[in-house]
């Protein structure tokens, strides 16, 4: 049978095995020749109209010739070219972990331009029921939802960045559907435990200033081991953040960026800190305002001031909380003792007061109920 050239310069045939192909030329490589796609069915019928979505699907689109890649191949070539420099080394290594882990397994082998909606939804429904694969391909535990809309988040970007790179037509990971954000709750320490921990850490001469200062800044970990004593104005009290520190693989420290742009800022701190802090830079001899307690050229590692903080909590009796639960219980004190969301926001280098009050609807749900009680007391008197 004589071929038949649908629109997009392609052809139709049938095949010896009986099945029919069409095929459409879908852009071109780098010397020039064109770039096909198939489409296979069993009835000429069933074919045009494939062939036809298809045409449509491609209409002023020229994809580039590294369609061909899988899956696998374009997640290391975004990690390395395009995400390396651009995020932290922590979040890339993350990164590398959620691909190696939970999705090469599945889908590293497929073909980029050739991965639909229903296979990422497919992956995403097996993650939440049986999470890692392991080398034997046997099924794990269940991952919790909020890493399971991780992994959708990071295909999302490298979908994207697929699509700009003319590699794909569309990102397949629109129309999926991923659980909702599923957070660990926030663990406050009450006045009565705030008390309690901070008996325990004015006992410890070497972690004292540290917990103190966190107590009273809501830093993120990274943060306060990333203060050196150039960000610190003892005559105006106030401190500046400009980097982080964060643990690197296999052992050691990096210095790098705060984890967001808002994450640079200045902040007053309270004079109580600022006594704390003047008094420790006069005996001093390092440039970090907490440093390496044997090596102090050195910052403090992340990793050992969260080890210090389980102790102390345990000593003093306390839940084992995470150390970024200090930072919540700032937060949290803060607003009840009236400091306003805009205000906290700056501090706590949030991106927008509306984050704030979305994050701690805990405190301002009771905040509110105790304004409308003082809104309704002040129309009771004056009616």
């Amino acid at each position: 049978m004589a071929n038949k050239r649908p629109d997009g310069d392609g052809l139709v045939r049938k095949r010896s095995d009986g099945r029919w192909e069409g095929r459409i030329v879908v852009g071109h490589k780098s010397d020039g020749k064109p770039i096909y796609r198939s489409v296979f069915a069993r009835t000429q019928k069933e074919l045009m109209d494939k062939l036809h979505v298809q045409i449509e699907a491609h209409r002023d689109v020229e994809l580039t010739e590294g369609y061909n890649l899988t899956l696998a191949q374009w997640l290391d070539k975004w990690l390395d070219e395009y995400k390396a420099y651009t995020i932290r080394e922590s979040t890339l290594q993350g990164y590398r972990r959620m691909v190696k882990n939970y999705i090469t397994p599945h889908l590293g082998d497929k073909k980029l331009g050739s991965i639909t909606t229903a296979d990422l939804q497919k992956l995403y429904n097996w993650l939440r029921k049986y999470g890692r694969v392991n080398e034997h391909y046997e099924k794990g535990d269940a991952l919790s939802d909020s890493m399971v809309r991780s992994i959708h988040m990071l295909l999302h970007q490298a979908m994207d960045a697929a699509v700009q790179q003319r590699l794909v037509v569309k990102n397949p990971t629109n129309g999926t559907v991923i659980p909702k954000n599923n957070y660990a709750p926030k663990q406050i320490l009450t006045e009565a435990q705030l008390t309690a921990f901070l008996e325990v850490v004015k006992q410890d001469p070497v972690w004292s200033d540290f917990f103190y200062t966190e107590l009273t800044t809501g830093l993120r970990r990274g943060e306060i081991c990333g203060l050196r004593w150039q960000d610190f104005d003892e005559k105006t009290g106030r401190l500046q953040i400009r980097r982080s520190v964060n643990t690197k693989n296999g052992g050691g420290v990096k210095v790098g960026e705060t984890k967001t742009q808002t994450g640079n800022r200045t902040i007053q701190l309270p004079p109580s800190t600022v006594e704390l802090l003047t008094k420790r830079k006069k005996k001093s001899f390092s440039e970090w305002i907490f440093h390496n307690p044997t090596v102090p050229e050195l910052p403090l590692s992340p990793a050992t001031a969260y080890r210090r903080m389980k102790t102390l909590l345990r000593y003093a009796g306390l839940p084992s909380i995470r150390f970024h639960d200090l930072r919540h219980t700032f937060a949290t004190h803060a607003l009840t003792s009236g400091v306003d969301a805009k205000t906290l926001s700056g501090i706590l280098g949030h991106t927008n007061a509306s984050f704030t009050l979305d994050t701690y609807t805990h405190v301002t749900t009771d905040m509110q109920k105790k304004a409308s009680g003082i809104v309704g007391n002040f129309l009771d008197e004056i009616m």
